[in-house]
C-alpha cells in the first residue's frame, strides 16, 4: 500500500523564513539582472555631456557664416543656416586644397596605418606562438617602446630622415607610422588567448605549412583583434599632428589636421582672410569617417578588447 502525498499548496511552496531573518533576504539572486545605481547614472551622464560638447559645438558652428561665427555665442545659432554653403566652400576654397589634404590623409592611413597593422599581426602572432632565441629581449624592447612617448622620438626621427633626404615627402610620415608597439602588444595578447596551440599542432600533423596554417587557421581567429588594432592605428594616424608638422613644409602633402590648422592661423595674420567657419566645417567633415568606422566595427572592437578576460 503506497502512501499518498498531499498536494503542495502555495503556502507550502514558500520558503520558510527563519526567526530573525528579514524577508528581503529570501529573494532569489539573479546574476543576470542589471544593477541600478543613481550615482553611476549621474557620473555617466556627466561624462556623456562632456564628450558631446565638442560635437555639439561643431554641429552648431558649422551652420554659421563667418560673420555669424564672430558675432554670436559659440552654442547659439546664427542668423543664416549656411551648412551646405560652408561644405561647398570647404571643398572649393584655396583651389580645392581640402580635397588634396583628405587624399593625403587617406594615403597615410591606408599605407602607413595598414602597414602597421600588418606588421603588428605578424610580429604579435610570432611572439605568441613561436619560441626562438632572443624572444624575451624582443618582447622587452616592445614593452619599453610603448612607454616612450612618440613626441620624444620626433626630433631624432626628423634628424635621421633629414640625413637620408626624405623630409618633406610622404615617406617621412608613412615610414614612422609603420611602427606600432602598442598594436603589436595587443596582437600578442590576443593571439596568446584566442589561438589554441593544440589547433596549430593538429594542422601541422595534417601536413599544413606554416603560412597555410596562419592564413587559413589562425587569421580567422585573430579577426576581432585585427579590427581592434586597425581602429586604434587608423585613429592615431588620422589624428597624427606632431610628426607631419615637423616633417612636411609643402602644403600639398599636408594631412587634414595640419591643413585645417593652417587655415585657422589666417585669423591671426594681418591682411589674411579669416575662415573660422570653414575650419569648423572642415573639422566636422574630418571626424565623420572615424565615427562611421567606429559605429560599423564596434562589435568587433568590443570583442577584441574583452578577449582573454573570461577564462573557461
Amino acid at each position: 500500500m503506497t502512501a499518498t502525498t498531499a498536494p503542495r499548496t502555495k503556502e507550502s511552496r514558500r520558503p520558510r523564513r527563519a526567526v530573525g531573518v528579514p524577508r528581503a533576504s529570501l529573494r532569489r539572486y539573479d546574476p543576470a539582472a542589471p544593477r541600478r545605481s543613481w550615482l553611476f547614472t549621474v557620473v555617466t551622464g556627466i561624462f556623456l555631456l562632456y564628450a558631446l560638447f565638442p560635437l555639439a559645438y561643431l554641429l552648431i558652428n558649422a551652420t554659421k557664416t563667418q560673420q555669424d561665427f564672430i558675432s554670436t555665442f559659440g552654442f547659439a545659432f546664427g542668423g543664416h543656416f549656411a551648412l551646405w554653403d560652408n561644405i561647398v566652400q570647404v571643398f572649393t576654397y584655396n583651389n580645392g586644397m581640402f580635397t588634396r589634404w583628405l587624399l593625403n590623409t587617406l594615403l597615410y592611413v591606408i599605407i602607413g596605418g595598414g602597414g602597421a597593422v600588418f606588421l603588428a599581426v605578424l610580429a604579435g602572432y610570432g611572439l605568441a606562438k613561436y619560441r626562438f632565441p632572443g624572444r624575451t629581449a624582443v618582447f622587452m624592447t616592445v614593452m619599453g617602446a610603448i612607454a616612450v612617448p612618440s613626441a620624444a622620438l620626433a626630433v631624432p626621427t626628423f634628424l635621421m630622415f633629414a640625413r637620408m633626404g626624405l623630409t618633406n615627402t610622404p615617406l617621412a610620415v608613412i615610414i614612422p607610422s609603420l611602427v606600432a608597439p602598442f598594436g603589436l602588444y595587443l596582437m600578442y595578447i590576443f593571439a596568446s588567448e584566442s589561438v589554441p596551440t593544440e589547433l596549430l599542432e593538429a594542422a601541422r600533423m595534417d601536413g599544413s605549412s606554416e603560412l597555410r596554417t596562419f592564413f587559413q587557421v589562425s587569421l580567422p581567429l585573430l579577426a576581432p583583434g585585427i579590427v581592434t588594432v586597425s581602429l586604434f592605428t587608423a585613429t592615431t594616424t588620422w589624428n597624427n599632428y606632431f610628426l607631419p608638422l615637423i616633417m612636411l613644409k609643402d602644403q600639398n602633402w599636408y594631412p587634414l589636421i595640419i591643413g585645417l590648422n593652417q587655415w585657422n592661423q589666417q585669423a591671426y595674420i594681418p591682411g589674411a582672410e579669416p575662415v573660422q567657419n570653414l575650419v569648423v566645417t572642415g573639422s566636422l567633415i574630418t571626424i565623420v569617417p572615424l565615427i562611421v568606422t567606429f559605429l560599423f566595427l564596434q562589435r568587433y572592437w568590443q570583442a577584441g578588447l574583452s578577449a582573454g578576460s573570461v577564462k573557461e
